[in-house]
């Protein structure tokens, strides 16, 4: 039974769907402060969220059974990004169930700004009649510049175009064939800014978009022209809206998210040319049943499947592609454990080749199986498909996958590779009738191995009275042989032996068959 914590207000319609989920377990405790959530997180394989609740480090450190964070709409600032990564946390969010409601909302501002609505409003409710005052201008045959060209900033480019504006965009990230296939110009942030009439925001805040547009960004722009920022509050410094706006830099602004929200006591509280909205983004009826069942569908789906929709810091990869993938995965990950109890020295560098059948999945999913078991049994935290890969990095280790059709002796085979010290080592295994693992070589040894449970292997000399050696000193200390797989390298008077055993080894019995003269190592790994 998996369990699932709900502290935000979600509509009844994603309650609902977990409702029906006869596997999922459900609590909903809405208005929980960071002592409160930690103090029942660890309870959880999952928690779902708005933008109410902070999921700080010491949340995630709490989450000691949390596999997943859900967020029912977009943003997810009010969650530690790089500590759920480390923590192995996968976080999801629901990037286009409210893109329409968020994009319709930017319009809105755009027709508002450009005909004083708000103004118009108040003036009559005044008992004024200021028609010369609050005259207005077209949008048509204007140029509507759109930063982040996702999935919000598409749909307000073809609503852009629907009312005859010229359309521009910046976005590193997207290809040209995109903003071609959809009759807008793709440009420079600079060119962008000096030719907007309309500048909207449709970028997520990052560090590197924090402050995005600032003092210099807003002096290259038109004195007509207008800001609309309906993404993320902290794009925006506010201290250089201010200073623009207040000065005639720029004509008018729009804001839907604030650095600091709500924006109590803000400079532009007192000027006349900005409008305002309390973060209404996502405020509709249709995105809140929207955002609300997407986020509970993609939390069940993951809880079963393992499919992480949506995911923010780990790489798509469907249900499909992860059925055809587990086998290989399992493969990859007990070739990491083997290697790196084989390895002599720290690993500095880790690669991955797949062949035959093999190749035909995904690579990276299986490198990282590969990454998590090197690492599981070697770092505190626990590791995961999520965290696998920072965690290497930390520890120094790099990876390298590659992947070819041709086949080496079986149809599906995978090697793992691992250097340290100007050394190396090199382990091969197979899936013998397509899902039974096996350990076909460690180096130039060939093996056939059965890889689970205890095993013992051993480098000795390859003659006679070997075996019988090993094999004396385990059953005087009653431990039983169920399998063996002994073999030789070709010219060299060396020899391998694989020996699944029916229980793990004291030290002592290993310095025993150390002390075999003839054994020139003995390496004892349970999987």
């Amino acid at each position: 039974m998996k369990k699932i914590l709900i502290s935000d207000k979600l509509a009844e319609a994603g309650i609902n769907y977990l409702h029906d989920q006869s596997d999922i377990q459900l609590h909903i405790e809405t208005g929980l402060n960071e002592e409160g959530l930690c103090g029942i997180i660890g309870d959880y394989d999952a928690l779902l969220i708005r933008s109410d609740t902070k999921v700080t480090k010491k949340v995630l450190q709490a989450g000691t059974r949390l596999k997943l964070i859900g967020r029912a709409g977009i943003g997810v600032d009010n969650v530690d990004l790089a500590a759920a990564t480390e923590q192995g946390v996968i976080v999801m969010n629901t990037p286009d169930a409210n893109a329409t409601t968020t994009a319709e909302l930017a319009i809105a501002h755009m027709m508002s700004l450009s005909r004083h609505l708000p103004a118009a409003d108040r003036s009559i409710r005044s008992g004024k009649w200021e028609r010369a005052r609050l005259m207005g201008s077209e949008v048509a045959h204007k140029t509507l510049a759109i930063i982040g060209f996702g999935t919000i900033g598409r749909i307000v480019a073809q609503r852009g175009l629907g009312l005859k504006m010229r359309v521009i965009a910046h976005d590193p990230f997207v290809t040209p064939e995109i903003f071609e296939n959809l009759g807008v110009e793709s440009m420079e942030l600079d060119e962008l800014l000096i030719q907007a009439d309309y500048l909207t925001l449709h970028c997520p805040l990052i560090e590197k978009t924090r402050g995005l547009i600032g003092r210099t960004q807003l002096t290259m722009m038109k004195k007509e022209a207008m800001l609309i920022n309906c993404a993320r509050g902290g794009l925006v410094d506010e201290d250089a809206l201010y200073e623009a706006l207040k000065t005639g830099q720029i004509a008018g602004a729009a804001l839907d998210v604030y650095e600091h929200e709500p924006p109590a006591n803000s400079p532009l509280l007192e000027l006349d040319n900005i409008v305002f909205t309390p973060h209404l983004g996502a405020s509709t009826s249709e995105a809140q049943v929207a955002v609300s069942v997407e986020i509970a569908r993609q939390a069940v789906t993951f809880l079963k499947t393992g499919e992480a929709v949506n995911a923010l810091n780990l790489p798509r990869l469907s249900a499909e592609e992860l059925k055809k993938s587990r086998e290989f995965m399992t493969l990859a990950n007990i070739l990491g454990k083997v290697l790196v109890n084989l390895a002599t020295h720290p690993l500095e560098k880790i690669e991955v080749a797949l062949f035959g059948r093999a190749a035909e999945v995904e690579a990276r999913p299986v490198s990282v199986a590969a990454l998590i078991g090197v690492l599981s049994e070697h770092v505190s935290t626990p590791v995961n498909r999520v965290n696998a890969e920072n965690i290497a990095r930390r520890q120094g280790i790099s990876l390298i996958e590659s992947k070819t059709e041709e086949t080496q002796d079986y149809l599906s085979l995978i090697k793992v590779t691992g250097h340290y010290a100007d050394q190396g080592i090199t382990l091969a295994g197979a899936l013998l009738g397509g899902r039974h693992p096996r350990l076909v070589s460690i180096d130039q040894f060939d093996l056939e191995v059965v890889p689970q449970g205890t095993l013992l292997i051993t480098r000795h000399e390859d003659r006679p009275g070997v075996i019988s050696a090993i094999s004396a000193v385990l059953g005087d200390a009653n431990i039983n042989i169920t399998r063996m797989e002994v073999s030789t390298a070709d010219e060299q008077q060396q020899a391998m032996a694989v020996i699944s055993v029916s229980e793990p080894l004291t030290d002592d019995l290993l310095q025993q068959l150390c002390g075999i003269g003839a054994v020139h190592k003995a390496t004892q790994i349970n999987l």
